[in-house]
């Protein structure tokens, strides 16, 4: 994918820039601009800047290594983490941690904007969390309410010329106890990312600014932003793209 992207740059090696956007490609889905007014770039470069803080202010998460709001697959702006090992487990405390990142975002247009003034862009996040949260309750056994019980298992029916159903083995009692477990560990979540952005407030702000500017802020940038040191010249970025060439 680099040696594509490099070519298409009318370029005879590939360099490291043209590998970051591969990966950034294959990860994440094609970068691609679109008309975007200053005010709903301003709700944006805020959402990505809060889910930034919420990650660098969150002992043990995964490093940020890139902010942009440029559009990306089908997300309008991007805050990737990356681990720096492979991880196979994961502790209590860093699923919890990931539950206030994904609320960083609707956390700091709640800030900054008020309640009435939060936008849509949080569907996602809200949706990653909530699935996340059932998964914590539900399977690995981390709600002290539940207990270390699997919940909601599906039991596979004898086929018998029809499709294969399904049977949730569940009481009334139970569902009602993992939904309220599931919202407790959602609220708390949602109120720790107001803490940590509030304690960080000069943080969000040097963030969002430099979103303004740049529209994409890399771990080195995020690193000087949080050390209150200003960001070295801007680097002139490639040429966009030209249109792929027809497929005969």
């Amino acid at each position: 994918e680099a040696a594509l992207l490099a070519a298409r740059r009318n370029k005879k090696k590939v360099e490291m820039i043209d590998v970051d956007d591969a990966r950034d490609k294959v990860l994440w889905g094609r970068e691609h601009r679109r008309v975007m007014d200053d005010k709903e770039k301003k709700s944006l470069a805020w959402h990505e800047a809060g889910h930034a803080v919420v990650a660098m202010k969150t002992p043990g998460s995964d490093p940020v290594h890139k902010v942009t709001i440029i559009p990306r697959g089908r997300a309008l702006g991007l805050t990737a983490s990356l681990p720096e090992t492979d991880r196979h487990n994961y502790t209590l405390d860093w699923l919890i941690g990931s539950l206030a990142m994904f609320f960083g975002g609707r956390a700091a247009e709640e800030i900054i904007f008020g309640k009435g003034a939060v936008t849509t862009g949080a569907g996602n996040d809200i949706e990653r969390a909530t699935a996340l949260a059932r998964r914590m309750v539900t399977q690995f056994g981390m709600s002290e309410v539940i207990g270390l019980m699997a919940v909601g298992e599906r039991e596979q029916e004898v086929f018998l010329g029809r499709d294969f159903g399904a049977r949730r083995e569940i009481s009334e009692q139970t569902a009602r106890m993992v939904d309220g477990e599931v919202k407790r560990l959602i609220d708390e979540a949602y109120a720790k990312a107001l803490l940590l952005l509030n304690q960080n407030r000069d943080l969000l702000e040097r963030i969002a600014q430099a979103l303004l500017e740049r529209e994409t802020i890399d771990r080195d940038d995020l690193e000087l932003l949080n050390n209150n040191q200003p960001l070295p010249p801007r680097v002139t970025p490639p040429p966009p793209l030209p249109p792929a060439p027809p497929v005969s």
